[in-house]
């Protein structure tokens, strides 16, 4: 049984970390231009060297995204910064654009080439021509059904075939979307997208009288174009059979904290699966660990065939189950304190639960003993990153969060 590589987002050195942290094998960053997340903090030249040397020091691989759909004025910078990347020894670049996939092969051909899922592959026959061009890796289309995969696996067995298991979808086909740029002029193709699919649209048709009037969902209006979040934490077993090599989550713009919760949950299921096959899927506790965080309503999409059932109507985003509270910094020193930055208030006396990869994961304790960075001892954490030193039975380590669980 093959071991899949768990591959998460970055969105910056911060994200990097806790992604590395909670598990991920490999993470994928973006640089302050050419990446279709140019609205996420991003990574400058000199960090894109510091996170290769720390993820290569950690044993987990770079890829950096160049997927946007060039134009003509791009290409002398793009060129140089494939010759970077090349020198700064990435693992990897998910490009898109044919163009720039020609490109990189002229000026850097040492850089690994991973097809973008905004180039559309929904068949083996595609994929094939994609390895007769030097492409050793493609990122499917996420319209590809499991079983589509595959066949594309069966026809292609040479090439690494990678696939979304987590996070937002788009409402258009392969991300392709020109909402952005209609109703904002932000380019969503070229890394500028602000989501316009998750307002809140009312609409309106004209009646013989030339009067509108409104059609709706409920007193809210309609979220018509909101696509649910994909959720694939209970199919490990079937995404492995098809041959994907590489379970990719979605999020470069989402906060440590769902980055946290959602790598925990998959590292834990992917190393469970690698145990005891596909029965880890009886254990509830991964896909209920999913639902601690922010998230639409979820779905598997197209993966098992045609869905008419992917369009999240009630809501842009729900509220998880469980509140970001803290995020370590220290690790306990010994005598039972750690040093914990605050992110929502709580108070002495509350229980807060351990989100960690160590075997803390999911403990309990009582705030009993908590002092400011003064050594004074308080009783309500309710300064937003305020340094708190915590008592706690158990050894809390750096990277781990603290939640209270609704």
């Amino acid at each position: 049984m093959l071991k899949p590589e768990l591959l998460a987002p970055a969105g910056n050195f911060l994200k990097l970390k806790t992604a590395i942290y909670y598990g991920a094998d490999a993470v994928y960053i973006g640089g302050k231009q050419f990446s279709l997340r140019a609205l996420s903090d991003n990574f400058t030249d000199e960090e894109i060297l510091s996170a290769v040397l720390y993820a290569h020091e950690r044993n987990v691989k770079v890829y950096v995204t160049v997927n946007i759909f060039a134009k003509n004025q791009d290409f002398a910078q793009v060129a140089e910064y494939f010759r970077f990347l090349e020198k700064a020894k990435v693992d990897a670049v998910l490009i898109t654009d044919v163009g720039l996939i020609d490109l990189c092969k002229q000026v850097a051909p040492n850089l690994c080439i991973h097809l973008s899922t905004q180039a559309n592959t929904l068949n083996k026959y595609a994929v094939k021509f994609w390895e007769k061009q030097g492409i050793s890796r493609v990122v499917l289309a996420r319209e590809v059904s499991v079983a589509e995969i595959k066949e594309i696996h069966e026809f292609c067995p040479n090439m690494e075939l990678e696939a979304f298991v987590h996070g937002a979808m788009c409402i258009s086909y392969s991300g392709r979307c020109l909402l952005s740029n209609y109703f904002n002029g932000r380019d969503a193709n070229r890394g500028e997208c602000v989501q316009a699919c998750r307002w809140n649209y009312e609409l309106k048709e004209r009646s013989k009288d030339g009067d509108f009037y409104p059609v709706e969902e409920d007193g809210r209006g309609t979220y018509i174009l909101n696509s649910k979040d994909l959720n694939m934490i209970d199919h490990i077993a079937e995404l492995a059979d098809s041959g994907v090599v590489s379970f990719k989550i979605e999020g470069r713009m989402k906060s440590e904290y769902y980055l946290a919760t959602v790598i925990n949950a998959y590292r834990r299921a992917i190393d469970e699966y690698l145990k005891i096959g596909d029965k880890y899927a009886e254990n509830k506790m991964f896909y209920e660990e999913l639902l601690k965080t922010n998230h639409r309503a979820f779905t598997t999409a197209y993966a098992f065939g045609d869905n008419d059932s992917t369009v999240n109507y009630e809501n842009s985003q729900s509220e998880g189950n469980a509140k970001f509270c803290a995020l370590v910094t220290e690790s306990s020193d010994g005598k039972g304190y750690f040093v914990a930055e605050m992110r929502n208030r709580f108070k002495k006396g509350d229980t807060l639960e351990i989100l960690s990869p160590s075997e803390n994961f999911n403990k309990r304790f009582e705030i009993r003993k908590m002092c400011d960075s003064d050594g004074n001892e308080i009783e309500d954490a309710k300064l937003v990153q305020q340094k708190l030193k915590i008592y706690c039975d158990y050894e809390i380590y750096e990277g781990d969060i603290l939640r209270s669980v609704k």
